[in-house]
C-alpha cells in the first residue's frame, strides 16, 4: 500500500503541482482515515507535540493506508530509535524537526535509509516488512523511497542552510514558521515581514538547488502566499484547531437561527 502512495505522491510532486494536508496530534484513527476520504494528499501524524504513543501510531497508519492518505510521522528528535520505530510500522515517510545543521540532516538519512545510502538498523520482523513475509530484496530497496523531510526552525539553520540543503537523502525542507518567527524575537508573528522575509531566501535557495520545499499554513491567505511562491508541501492548520473552528461556525449559526426566532 505504501509503495502506491509514495509512488503518487512523488509523481505528483515531480509534475510541479502541490500536495496538502493537516497536522494532526489525535489517538483516534478516525480523524486520520476521514482525512483520507477528504481527498488530503498526506497526514502529518506528530509524535513532536502530540500525545500519541508508538503503539497508538501504527494504527493511525493503517487508517492512512486505508483510506488513501500519505502516512508522514513527525518524530520527536533525530534518533536512530526515534526513526527506525516510526518506519518499522509502516511510515511512509518521516518529517524530522529542528534540523540545523548538515550533520543533524546527514545523521537523519543515516538513520532512516538502509545501505547504502544509510545505515538504518534491520529487522524484518516488523510492520513494513509485513512481519517477514516480504521478500528482504523487495523490503530493503521500497524501505529506501520512502520520503525524508526536514525542519528547517531557526537562525542556526538559516546560517547553514546552503550545507544543509547539499545533503543526499532529504526529499522536502519544511519551513517551520512558528519557531522561525520565535528564533527572530517576534514569537508568534509569522506574518511579520522579518520572518516573512527569511522564509523567502529559504524558498528562493531551495528552488535553486532544485529541492522540493514545504510549510504550515493556518488561514487561506497563508497557503495562496506561499502556494504562488512556489511551496509545494502545503501543511494546513490542525486536527484539533480545524475541529475548534467547525464547531466554533456551526454554533454561531446556531444562534443566529435562535436569535431570529426568538
Amino acid at each position: 500500500m505504501n509503495e502506491s502512495l509514495i509512488q503518487s505522491f512523488k509523481n505528483k510532486i515531480e509534475s510541479g503541482k502541490p500536495v496538502f494536508g493537516p497536522f494532526m496530534k489525535t489517538c483516534d484513527p478516525g480523524f486520520v482515515e476521514a482525512a483520507g476520504y477528504a481527498g488530503m494528499d498526506f497526514a502529518i501524524l506528530d509524535m513532536e507535540h502530540g500525545p500519541i504513543s508508538i503503539q497508538s501510531m501504527q494504527n493511525n497508519i493503517r487508517a492512512a493506508q486505508l483510506s488513501g492518505v500519505l502516512p508522514v510521522v513527525r518524530v520527536p528528535e533525530v534518533t536512530e530509535e526515534a526513526i527506525g520505530k516510526a518506519l518499522d510500522i509502516g511510515a511512509a515517510a518521516v518529517e524530522i524537526p529542528q534540523i540545523s545543521t548538515a550533520e543533524e540532516a546527514e545523521q537523519a538519512v543515516k538513520f532512516a535509509k538502509f545501505s547504502p545510502w544509510g545505515e538504518r538498523g534491520v529487522c524484518r520482523f516488523v510492520r513494513a516488512a509485513h512481519y517477514s513475509s516480504m521478500e528482504r530484496e523487495i523490503y530493503f530497496q521500497s524501505s529506501n523511497e520512502t520520503i525524508l523531510i526536514a525542519q528547517i526552525e531557526g537562525i542556526e539553520a538559516i546560517k547553514n542552510l546552503d550545507r544543509i540543503l547539499d545533503v543526499k537523502g532529504i526529499d522536502i525542507i519544511f519551513i517551520g514558521p512558528y519557531d522561525l518567527s520565535q528564533s527572530l524575537g517576534v514569537p508568534g508573528q509569522v506574518g511579520h515581514p522579518r520572518v516573512v522575509e527569511e522564509m523567502n531566501k529559504i524558498v528562493k535557495a531551495a528552488q535553486k538547488k532544485g529541492i522540493v520545499i514545504g510549510t504550515f499554513t493556518d488561514s487561506r491567505e497563508m497557503m495562496e502566499m506561499w502556494m504562488k511562491a512556489g511551496v509545494q508541501y502545503i501543511s494546513y492548520s490542525v486536527d484539533m484547531g480545524i475541529f475548534y473552528d467547525s464547531c466554533r461556525k456551526l454554533t454561531e449559526q446556531f444562534h443566529e437561527i435562535e436569535a431570529v426566532l426568538s
